[in-house]
């Protein structure tokens, strides 16, 4: 096959693989367990040496960084309608597309792993407690995102917003954030699940939608 995808189970790469298997293209997923250090391997390291996912390798072009696969599979598949096509729709949509990726994506960074920012174990619980506070925040305003979806994020097609949407609201869960306490999100993103083509996903990454635990 000519395109892979190196992923991690319920990691940020969930929006390229749903990407991937909406616009039903043929690709090849390639799992990459990071509780195992796998991403840390010489043979990844060799595609990706930040060790990081996701990683799509499109032909001899290997693309990281989960905006930059966004927009080279939403031109790749024009039809699967992963992005408005043009206009101010497109505008509105890579300016939440950019959002999403530069101060939602890390501030869970801040709630899961504290020690990225400093090796003091009580400034670390600092840092965790405000990003906590922050994340939730910042969740409400996709809740207000959500409310106005038409059906979806990006507006007629279901795309890769509503792909990174799940994955924020989901991380949620993890900072002790209840997702039914957002419940147009949570909608939006029940929804976006139960499309077969990102059921698909879902089924292969194992993922469970809500992992709040009381």
């Amino acid at each position: 096959m000519s395109l892979k995808l190196y992923y991690a189970s319920g990691a940020c790469s969930f929006v390229p693989h749903a990407a991937l298997e909406l616009a039903g293209a043929a690709f090849e997923p390639a799992p990459i367990k990071l509780h195992r250090g796998e991403q840390r391997s010489p043979e990844y390291l060799a595609i990706n040496p930040r060790g990081q996912v996701p990683v799509l390798v499109d032909g001899d072009e290997v693309i990281t960084q989960i905006t930059a696969i966004a927009l080279h599979l939403d031109a790749k598949f024009p039809q699967a309608h992963l992005l408005p096509a043009s206009g101010v729709a497109r505008t509105r949509a890579l300016q939440v597309l950019a959002w999403m990726n530069n101060t939602l994506h890390p501030t869970f960074t801040h709630v899961f792993m504290p020690n990225k920012f400093t090796s003091d174990e009580a400034a670390q619980k600092a840092v965790k407690a405000h990003a906590v506070e922050s994340y939730r925040g910042l969740l409400q305003e996709i809740e207000a995102l959500a409310a106005k979806a038409s059906p979806w994020l990006g507006g007629e097609h279901p795309g890769v917003l509503d792909a990174y949407a799940l994955t924020l609201l989901r991380w949620g869960g993890f900072a002790g954030i209840d997702p039914q306490t957002l419940p147009q999100t949570w909608a939006l993103v029940q929804r976006f699940a139960a499309l077969p083509a990102v059921a698909k996903v879902i089924e292969r990454e194992r993922l469970e939608l809500n992992v709040y635990k009381p």
